[in-house]
């Protein structure tokens, strides 16, 4: 199991003035912060530092072809780094800051790390609708930031989530309690044929006039292994019913240990997502099973990462 291991000290700090000044000195020195955001805490490296983005990436344990996404102020400063056509800022204008990713082209001398996008001619970028973020970017510049978490392990909600598998391998975490949205962002590339869906996330693809959904194998957006999000347990899906050795999360009148939502709104159920399935994980049950989750809203994303959460390891 994924239990934090290495040699640092991990600090956990109030996301009050102090730590946001700390987080900053630490960023401009080449270091790795974990930060939270609206959708899930992230683990944040200067964008234009090779060392720094590798040491998220060693922290992690995440796969160098897996692209990071890279966190921006605002549409003047992803402006430098990527080619922004009418309807990617049409996207833009409607939905940032927010949980929006878009993967553009990148421009030419664009100050990007390579290990960053994991070479692929585009980035990823997104304008996190959270203060404290949008203040540590302010001291700092573009911050590239995936989940705060083990590679493939389950995305974290909350500072002590981050602590259970990074504690130890990064010297801060900053503490703003439980994530608003509690789901990753959206990610879709704009290119001549339309807007195309990447990964499913916090804004439904019907708000986004997306055209298609991704159906090759390549790896070209975060958030695409097959196996991802994933508790130490087994996780059963479409679970009306559990053994007394799994952990019930329930929905609407499957009732379960705890409930995703108990009136069946897709839109609470994901926000407590990760959240319950962190307490599932905690249990001490040999296994996890989740009620069936409607595919309508946001239920398409929740279910994207059910699935790749109970995907074969």
């Amino acid at each position: 199991m994924d239990r934090p291991t290495g040699d640092l000290t991990t600090l956990t700090l109030p996301a009050d003035a102090y730590g946001i000044a700390s987080a900053i000195d630490l960023l401009q020195a080449g270091e790795v912060v974990a930060l939270p955001t609206e959708t899930v805490y992230g683990l944040a490296a200067r964008a234009d530092s090779a060392a720094a983005v590798a040491k998220v990436y060693a922290a992690k344990g995440r796969p160098s072809f897996n692209p990071l996404i890279v966190h921006v102020a605002d549409l003047r400063q992803a402006n430098t780094l990527v080619r922004i056509d009418s309807r990617a800022q049409r996207l833009i204008e409607q939905h940032w800051p927010g949980p929006l990713t878009l993967v553009l082209p990148l421009k030419p001398g664009a100050k990007i790390a390579g290990l960053v996008r994991a070479g692929l001619p585009t980035l990823a970028v997104r304008c996190p609708a959270h203060p404290v973020m949008q203040a540590v970017i302010a001291g700092v510049g573009p911050l590239a930031a995936p989940s705060a978490n083990a590679s493939g392990r389950l995305s974290p909600t909350r500072a002590e989530h981050v602590e259970a598998t990074l504690g130890g391998r990064i010297p801060l975490i900053l503490d703003d309690g439980p994530s608003e949205t509690g789901l990753e962002s959206t990610i879709v590339s704009v290119t001549a044929h339309g807007v195309m869906l990447l990964r499913p996330g916090a804004i439904p693809a019907a708000a986004l006039g997306v055209v298609a959904a991704n159906d090759s194998n390549a790896i070209t957006a975060p958030g695409q292994l097959p196996s991802h999000y994933a508790p130490f347990q087994p996780l059963r899906l479409d679970a009306r019913t559990a053994s007394r050795h799994e952990y019930h999360l329930g929905f609407g009148p499957v009732r379960g240990d705890l409930s995703l939502s108990a009136s069946g709104n897709v839109d609470e159920a994901a926000a407590r997502l990760f959240d319950l399935l962190h307490e599932a994980q905690a249990s001490g049950r040999s296994g996890i099973a989740v009620a069936p989750i409607p595919e309508r809203g946001l239920g398409v994303a929740i279910n994207d990462r059910l699935r790749r959460a109970a995907a074969d390891r």
